[in-house]
C-alpha cells in the first residue's frame, strides 16, 4: 500500500493533491472516467480544507484488497468544524461564495464517503473509489 501525505496550506497544494490522486488512480488502473471522478472529488475537498478549514492535510492511499484496487483520500483540518453535516451535504448549501455542490458532489463521485466534524475542533472527510 502506498501512502502520501500532502499538506494543504495554499492554492498550489490543491493542485498537488490533484496530481497525487491522479498518480494513484493511474496506479490502481482506473479508467479515465473514474480518474476524473476521484480527482474532481479530491479537488473539491482539498479546496474546502483550505478555504473553510484554514488548511490541513490530505492523505492519499493506494489500496489493494485481493484483486480489488482503489484510492482513498482522507482530508483533515483543525478549522471551525461543521455545525450541521446534513445541511452541509445538501446541494445548494454554502457558507461561502460557491455553488454549494462540494461535499454532496464529492460524496456522489465516491464509492465510499465518511465525514466527522466537531465545532471548534475540525473536520475529517474520507472518500474512496474502487476500480
Amino acid at each position: 500500500m502506498s501512502v502520501t501525505v500532502v499538506p494543504i496550506t495554499t492554492g498550489d497544494d490543491v493542485v498537488r493533491v490533484r496530481q497525487e490522486v491522479r498518480t494513484q488512480a493511474v496506479a490502481a488502473g482506473f479508467s479515465l472516467v473514474d480518474q476524473t471522478k476521484i480527482i474532481t472529488a479530491a479537488s473539491e475537498l482539498a479546496r474546502n480544507t483550505l478555504d473553510y478549514g484554514g488548511g490541513g492535510t490530505a492523505t492519499v492511499e493506494l489500496l489493494r484488497q485481493s484483486a480489488r484496487r482503489g484510492v482513498r483520500i482522507t482530508f483533515e483540518d483543525q478549522g471551525p468544524g461543521i455545525p450541521s453535516i446534513d445541511q452541509a451535504l445538501a446541494d445548494g448549501f454554502t457558507t461561502g461564495k460557491g455553488m454549494g455542490l462540494g461535499l454532496g458532489g464529492a460524496k456522489r463521485l465516491s464509492n465510499e464517503f465518511a465525514i466527522s466534524s466537531e465545532v471548534g475542533r475540525g473536520t475529517r472527510v474520507t472518500i474512496t473509489r474502487w476500480k
